[in-house]
């Protein structure tokens, strides 16, 4: 590299890193007594942990007890103790999972303030966000009063786990997507029967219309999402969307459109794209199903030919009129829903995150907050990806995220620095360390 290069003010690690210190700091501690660690170093060190992709919260805290180690943690992640494996569990499970939802928004709003989020804008001026739940936790025998429960029916046996309604704002054309505050999927207060992604669903969307009023959405789910109640709740917050839709789950809705085809009134069309063909066909204001027929959408049915004889055939409902010119990007629009998957919770499970381990479980809200901390680190990493040339220099030069979190790891705890800025560019530029001095008597 020729030249130092230049960074966002708002938008790359440490300048990060101090907006989530101070959103810590803001969060309400309802311990009583006198308090030795500080909520804000438990959690700052918590997200230290899935920052730096540990492994494990014993792998951090072996690294917490090497006097040598410590000091990077302390001084990039603004940490003035740094808690151990038990007092981080014992502190971050008390706190409650929407305490965090602030510094969601606050990265987010940097992305917009630095206007990184006009290309994620897709159709009708409208951006796209994809929701799915998943699964980060099962166990046989680990639980809590959270845990959702299921019982094999041949055996008795019951396995306890917790999910989570994921949901991020994707563009088919971008790899990047940008997370937003997840829902749990977990037993409420009070309740003895399991919480289901379609409650969660309903919470997610007043929480996200809360948390950005003003944004233009386009909802796109899979086909669990196409029923009347979640439809009504999008309508209701001003949401427009694009929902998968299967025929044998919606027999009304296609007789309807197979009854229009044969009329003449559904529209057709085939696209020719070098080898591969598309074939459309839509219809517009279509009730629902029979119990709903005042609930009008508009379906879209789509195949898509390969040169090799291979058939895919999806279909949608959507509340956005379908027309020769947008059929293509509804389609478009409907299909980056997989993002979710693989954008999403695949690099959490499988580039370094280590989604699904088991991080520590507590008494109330240790995993789910674990989870959300984690997704935060995503989230951080992927405003840099999107907006920070320090970092896409690093990731282009390492070649894959999974060499250049071991590359920092590596740096982080065997040198000594003054910044995550420090860090990236002696990744980038290269380093020289003189000297070497072997501590034999270190009393």
């Amino acid at each position: 590299m020729s030249h130092r290069i230049s960074l966002r003010k708002q938008l790359h690690a440490d300048a990060l890193f101090r907006r989530i210190r101070s959103a810590f700091a803001n969060i309400v501690d309802h311990r009583p007594g006198d308090i030795v660690m500080s909520l804000a170093d438990a959690l700052m060190s918590a997200f230290a942990m899935f920052s730096l992709k540990d492994a494990s919260l014993l792998a951090f805290d072996r690294r917490r007890k090497d006097p040598a180690k410590v000091k990077n943690l302390k001084r990039l992640f603004h940490i003035k103790t740094v808690p151990c494996d038990t007092q981080m569990r014992e502190i971050v499970d008390l706190v409650k999972p929407d305490d965090l939802s602030p510094i969601y928004r606050d990265v987010f709003r940097q992305l917009q303030r630095g206007k990184c989020l006009e290309r994620f804008v897709f159709l009708e001026n409208c951006y796209l966000l994809t929701v799915d739940g998943t699964q980060y936790f099962s166990s046989k025998h680990i639980h809590c009063p959270s845990c959702l429960t299921s019982t094999n029916a041949t055996t008795g046996e019951v396995t306890y786990s917790h999910q989570l309604l994921a949901a991020a704002i994707v563009h088919p054309d971008l790899a990047e997507v940008i997370p937003v505050f997840p829902e749990p999927i977990t037993k409420q207060d009070g309740e003895t029967k399991n919480d289901c992604e379609r409650n969660a669903a309903k919470r997610f969307v007043e929480q996200f219309r809360h948390a950005h009023p003003h944004l233009n959405v386009i909802i796109t789910e899979d086909g669990l999402s196409s029923n009347a109640p979640h439809i009504r709740t999008l309508q209701a917050h001003n949401m427009h969307f694009i929902l998968g839709a299967k025929a044998g789950d919606h027999t009304w809705l296609f007789d309807r459109l197979h009854e229009a085809v044969e009329a003449g009134t559904a529209t057709e069309f085939t696209l020719t794209d070098g080898p591969v063909t598309h074939r459309f066909r839509f219809l517009n204001e279509v009730s629902l199903n029979a119990s709903n027929q005042d609930l009008l959408v508009n379906v879209l049915e789509y195949w898509e030919t390969k040169a090799d004889g291979r058939i895919q055939h999806f279909a949608w409902v959507t509340d956005i009129t379908i027309t020769l010119d947008n059929a293509y990007d509804l389609m478009r629009g409907g299909r980056a829903r997989w993002k979710i998957e693989n954008e999403t919770f695949h690099t959490l499970k499988n580039q370094g995150y280590h989604f699904e381990h088991n991080f520590g479980h507590g008494e109330q809200h240790l995993a789910v907050v674990f989870a959300i901390l984690m997704m935060l680190a995503f989230l951080v990493d992927q405003a840099q990806q999107i907006a920070c040339r320090l970092f896409q220099a690093v990731l282009r030069k390492e070649g894959c995220k999974m060499a250049m979190w071991e590359h920092v790891r590596a740096l982080f705890y065997s040198v000594d620095w003054e910044s995550m800025t420090q860090l990236f560019e002696a990744m980038l530029y290269g380093y020289r360390l003189t000297g070497l001095e072997i501590l034999y008597d270190s009393s």
